[in-house]
């Protein structure tokens, strides 16, 4: 059923001072001139009025820009100007006279066809669905009840007062006519005002529905104008059918665009095209097809999109849509406004002689009764609007009643009928009355006001925007070019500079308020309110970044935003957050799982158990891990703007708790499937690596580097690969344990041989949260590697002092230094979350250290990893493990020293005692390994004045050799060289791969070093020799060591095996040239390295370094009670020694059968050196053979 019936007798429906438009004449035939043949002006005249209409609405958008004047209004009396000036000057406008005369006789269902869908889609799809849903039964009340009072109560006043001796079906076509609301100048005002934003969803919601429905009563009073009969059966039938089915129309369209626009790929036009088409064409099929309401149907065809393709459209792609249809709407609501004004002006002036005082007075009644009939529905209805949804108070009541306007809908429906005087006065006065005067209501009503903790949170921004405009001065201001800038221009053009704060930084938001307007509790709960809010803003904008970036699907973002609009409602009644709440239905295990055959031989059962695992439990992976990262995120913006304060820390305490459930069920999942994490994770990374793929390309054309070709041939490559992701997503098979080993930096570096020989002897751990690894003091049994999860130390002598990164995480190994020594363990290692781990016999570690002692430096470097973490918190307790083995790798030296040898620690050095015994000059004490060395800046140690020396942490310029001594020496200096030698934006592979030999790992000769190179050499100084060589190797495993490494052909230093297990810590196993088979045999391909990966870690480390090296020397850095060795003449030490186990093969040797004491104290003289690597132990009888390579 067609919108708009066309009369066909005008006596039909006459109203005293209305006029009745004829049907549209029909065109005369136009020839090439442009003009018909019977000079009459050519179709292509009417672009003139559409240009001309938006000329005049971008000079009253301009204009009006920063007033609150409604451009609307202003557009209407321009369209009233209009209309009476072409009107007035008898068709002396020439062509523009008439374009406006063919759009005033344009027909009024084709103005409804042309202009209505664009506005309906545009405003419903930018509706928030959250407050629709909750605001959904206030709506329709307004619209469906609130409607038919006002048909009737405008019907009966107008049957009753007004003296045209209507008929009943002619006064209540004039209610339903003026029930149409269109608060389009009221709802854009409402939000630049900063009213609540239920109360315009409400507002902009109804006037959406009431439409539909007071133009479903227009037409059932026109078909009984037009004399056909209804009784109540088939009034109900005639209005479910033209309202239910119209939904259903609209969910039909709503679900077939939105699986269209799913199958799109990155091609804005079609997506905009498609929700163009969709509006259009549901409007079209609803109303001359399947005689059901358009508005309805294109109503729910945009609600349906808001719901669930809001998300697809991300990034460049929702700005162009957002432009598009904003666009759109601005030009709909430009021309019919115009429109109208120009109707109103010349149906007025065409028909005054028809038009009589009384009726002018008639009209101004007529406006005063629409108020009035506005009061009544809101007044009705307003018990049901206070109990549902959001409520309703009796401000926003009184501001529901004034922005009732009338427009478009209703001036475009009384253009068939002869209602235009009627209906376009009260357009006329509604918009110039209530749409200029509702910014005085709200203001009266004290709506627009807010609240002390913004005002105060406003003022903390400025001051924060007034400090960033400086530190932009300091940075900007001066340049070797063009010189320096004139800071009085400056301040003239920056606003925020001309508003020096005189009292320094303002009161901080949450500080107790100045003003008595609210108690203290109320005031705090009023800024625990506005904190939670911002807090979950936050969290929401977090959502929509990672959308963007790939980090979540659709789904779960639709979930995860829904969460929080959830938790906003229930924050607004003082409630704590609790945005995990409307999660958890979501996350958890499916009841299926257990029927699923995982191990079944079926190739079908495991595809499809696959299949199931995944779907149901990737989105709970999805939602759990974004969960954390946005609250985690969030928490950083809100410390860096706030500060520390109460409030701020109870809601940080309250995200934090919340945390726990995401936590956990991540840990579940990583303990029983970890496969799910890895398909996400994997998919999180390739999308990752293609955005940032795209973004290279597109800097590369921006910086001219390509031209337009080459950029739309990468562009398309890259596009393909997205393309292919979203289509086929990868189903990631977990490694085994052997290739997960193998990917574990300590296993990968080592020789082919002894790392499968050392998987084989793993064993496999899944270790729970807060489960013990190992224990302090206890005796060492082998080492642990992490392949997965995070486990956190602490010791004795840690207690009391905070740490602020406790923890390893996967690829660490740990007790290799324990194990190597034979010393009790360290520290205390316990499981931070789920733990995949591989715990490896003492015995395989030590049979390797004996069998292959070109590995020691190896060894070696690897263990100081985690002993510098423990003994040096101050410095490395911040750098992540990759970042130290570019450290290890960079600007690092491992030192063997003598007895009697002498050595300076410089500036920018630490050390990390990893065996023998030192003591600082001047003073008697005498470290044991293993312990830190730091510069000593001449400060007393504050950790000491209680008298206790426990701490491992040493400081000192100049230490004294006691006894054999291995020191690894990081250079922070040199670490800051090595990155400036390249550019800003790499590190040199080949730098990496050529490892100049201040980084290799031997015994030092300083004579050796020329004088250039000892100032910059990480080497500490050597400030005396009083016994031999520091080069020099004693006994006879030196020479068998030697004639072991030139016989065997294969690499005797520790650089290329530390270089490989960085490469693996920070790359895995997707780097080619890192397989097994060539890992000895040839150097990794460095041009298969990624370019740019060890640049952001190196500098941040070269920086955490500095700076901890910078507090360190000016003495604000906290050490550790230290541990005092007291030494005697002939100086022998208690030390605990754990024995080396008796191998399986052949019969130990004479020194190997001294260890079997059964964990008795051994009295080991200090100077005689380190024997745990000289092969003269073992025999060839005694090798395994199974490590022999």
């Amino acid at each position: 059923m067609s919108i708009v019936m066309m009369v066909g007798d005008s006596a039909a429906v006459v109203a005293a001072g209305g006029v009745f438009l004829d049907s549209t004449p029909v065109p005369a035939p136009v020839s090439s001139s442009g003009s018909s043949d019977y000079g009459t002006p050519g179709p292509e005249v009417a672009i003139l009025f559409v240009f001309i209409s938006l000329c005049l609405g971008v000079l009253s958008r301009q204009l009006l820009r920063g007033t609150r004047v409604p451009y609307t209004v202003a557009l209407l009396l321009l369209g009233i100007g209009l209309g009476s000036l072409e009107y007035g000057t008898q068709r002396g406008l020439g062509t523009l006279g008439d374009s406006i005369r063919m759009w005033a006789k344009i027909n009024p269902s084709l103005i409804l066809f042309i202009f209505l869908p664009a506005l309906l889609f545009e405003s419903s799809f930018y509706m928030d669905v959250h407050q629709i849903r909750r605001c959904l039964m206030q709506m329709l009340l307004l619209a469906a009840p609130g409607v038919l009072i006002s048909t009737f109560f405008l019907g009966v006043v107008t049957k009753r007062i007004f003296p045209y001796n209507w008929n009943w079906s002619t006064a209540l076509l004039l209610g339903g006519l003026l029930s149409a609301t269109d608060p389009v100048a009221v709802v854009a005002l409402l939000r630049e005002l900063g009213a609540s934003k239920k109360l315009s969803t409400l507002i902009e919601g109804e006037s959406l529905m009431n439409d539909g429905t007071a133009i479903v009563v227009f037409q059932l009073f026109l078909q009984m104008v037009l004399g056909q009969k209804f009784d109540a059966g088939d009034v109900i039938e005639f209005l479910c059918r033209v309202a239910l089915g119209a939904l259903a129309l609209g969910l039909a369209f709503g679900i077939v665009s939105v699986f269209w626009v799913g199958l799109v790929f990155n091609d804005t036009v079609i997506e905009i095209t498609l929700t163009l088409t969709a509006s259009y064409l549901a409007f079209f099929v609803a109303e001359d097809e399947a005689g059901v309401s358009g508005v309805l149907t294109v109503m729910t065809v945009g609600l349906f999109f808001a719901a669930f393709a809001r998300t697809a459209f991300t990034g460049e792609s929702e700005q162009s849509m957002h432009y598009f249809w904003e666009m759109i709407s601005y030009i709909a609501n430009t021309l019919i406004f115009l429109l109208s004004g120009v109707v109103i002006a010349e149906s007025i002036l065409r028909s005054q002689d028809q038009i009589q005082g009384r009726d002018w007075g008639y009209l101004a009644i007529l406006y005063v009764f629409v108020q009035l009939s506005r009061v009544v529905v809101v007044g009705l209805l307003y018990p049901g609007l206070k109990y549902f949804g959001y409520g309703l108070n009796w401000k926003e009541a009184v501001v529901l009643v004034w922005a009732g306007l009338r427009g478009a809908v209703a001036l475009s429906l009384s253009l068939s009928v002869a209602f235009v005087f009627f209906t376009g006065g009260v357009v006329f006065l509604t918009l110039i009355i209530n749409g200029s005067t509702t910014q005085f209501l709200v203001h009266y009503l004290n709506m627009d006001q807010i609240s002390e903790t913004k005002s105060r949170v406003l003022e903390y921004a400025k001051y924060d925007m007034y400090s960033k405009a400086l530190e932009s001065f300091e940075e900007l201001g001066e340049d070797e070019e063009l010189g320096p800038a004139d800071w009085t221009t400056v301040c003239k053009y920056v606003s925020c500079l001309k508003r020096v704060p005189e009292e320094g930084r303002p009161a901080h938001p949450h500080h107790p308020p100045t003003s008595t307007a609210l108690p203290e509790i109320e005031e705090r709960m009023q800024q625990m309110l506005d904190t939670r809010i911002r807090f979950l803003n936050g969290v929401q904008s977090a959502y929509w970044t990672m959308l963007e970036e790939g980090r979540i699907t659709q789904t779960a973002a639709i979930l995860l935003m829904q969460s929080v609009d959830e938790a906003q409602d229930k924050v607004a009644k003082n409630e704590a957050l609790s945005d995990w709440r409307g999660l958890g239905v979501h996350v958890h295990f499916p009841h299926y799982l257990k029927y699923l055959h995982w191990r079944s031989a079926s190739s079908l059962s495991q595809k499809v158990s696959t299949f199931l695992l995944v779907t149901r439990l990737e989105l709970a992976c999805y939602i759990s891990a974004a969960f954390l990262r946005a609250h985690r995120v969030t928490r950083d913006q809100l410390r860096a703007f706030i500060g520390e304060s109460e409030v701020a820390d109870a809601v940080i305490k309250e995200s934090e708790e919340q945390e726990e459930h995401a936590r956990h069920f991540l840990e579940d999942v990583r303990l029983a499937f970890p496969q799910v994490l890895r398909v996400v994770k994997t998919k999180q990374v390739t999308y990752a690596i293609l955005l940032q793929l795209s973004e290279y390309v597109k800097s590369l054309e921006a910086g001219g580097l390509l031209e337009s070709k080459e950029t739309t041939h990468l562009h398309d490559s890259v596009q393909v690969d997205l393309k292919k992701l979203l289509r086929n997503p990868p189903l990631v098979e977990m490694p085994t344990a052997e290739e997960t080993l193998m990917r574990q930096p300590f296993i990968g570096a080592l020789p082919a041989s002894i790392g499968e020989n050392l998987a084989t002897a793993a064993k496999e751990f899944m270790k729970l949260r807060d489960s013990i690894l190992y224990k302090e003091d206890a005796k060492p049994d082998g080492i642990w590697l992490i392949a997965n999860g995070v486990v956190k130390w602490s010791n004795e002598a840690s207690n009391g002092h905070r740490l602020l990164h406790p923890t390893f995480s996967h690829g660490s190994t740990l007790g290799l230094y324990e194990t190597l020594t034979g010393k009790p363990f360290l520290c205390n290692i316990v499981a931070d979350s789920v733990v995949h781990c591989f715990f490896i016999d003492r015995a395989k570690i030590l049979s390797i250290t004996l069998i292959h002692p070109e590995l020691e430096n190896f060894l070696w470097q690897e263990s100081a990893l985690a002993v510098a973490k423990i003994m040096l918190p101050q410095h490395f307790g911040v750098a992540t493990l990759q970042e130290l083995r570019i450290l290890l790798v960079e600007g690092s030296k491992m030192c063997t020293f003598l007895q009697g040898e002498v050595f300076e620690l410089q500036h920018s050095e630490v050390g990390v005692l990893l065996e023998g015994f030192v003591k600082q000059e001047g003073s008697s004490e005498i470290l044991a390994a293993p312990a830190g060395l730091v510069f000593h800046n001449g400060e007393a140690d504050p950790a000491a004045k209680d008298g206790r020396s426990k701490s491992l942490l040493h400081t000192g310029t100049i230490f004294h050799v006691e006894a054999r001594s291995r020191i690894l020496f990081f250079d922070v200096g040199i670490s800051a060289e090595v990155l400036s030698r390249h550019s800003a934006s790499r590190v040199s592979l080949s730098h990496l791969s050529m490892l100049p030999p201040r980084h290799s790992s031997h015994d030092h000769d300083t004579s050796l070093q020329r004088p250039s190179q000892a100032r910059h050499s990480s080497a500490p100084r050597l400030r005396g020799l009083r016994q031999g060589s520091r080069g020099e190797m004693r006994g006879e495993g030196a020479s068998v060591l030697q004639a072991w490494a030139s016989s065997s052909g294969l690499p005797t230093t520790a650089a290329e095996y530390a270089a490989r297990a960085m490469r693996l810590s920070l790359f895995g196993s997707k780097v080619r040239g890192l397989n097994h088979s060539s890992r000895l045999e040839s150097q990794a391909r460095v041009s298969d390295w990624p370019i740019n990966a060890l640049s952001q870690s190196h500098s941040k480390l070269v920086k955490k370094m500095s700076y901890a090296v910078q507090e360190n020397v000016d003495g604000d850095a906290p050490t550790l009670p230290r541990q005092r060795v007291f030494s005697q003449t002939n100086l022998a030490l208690a030390l605990p020694f754990v024995p080396l186990p008796v191998l399986k093969v052949g019969q130990p040797s004479g020194d190997m059968s001294s260890d079997e004491s059964d964990g008795e104290e051994h009295i080991v003289e200090i100077g005689s050196p380190s024997t745990l690597f000289h092969s003269h132990h073992l025999t060839p009888s005694t090798r395994p053979e199974k490590f022999l390579s």
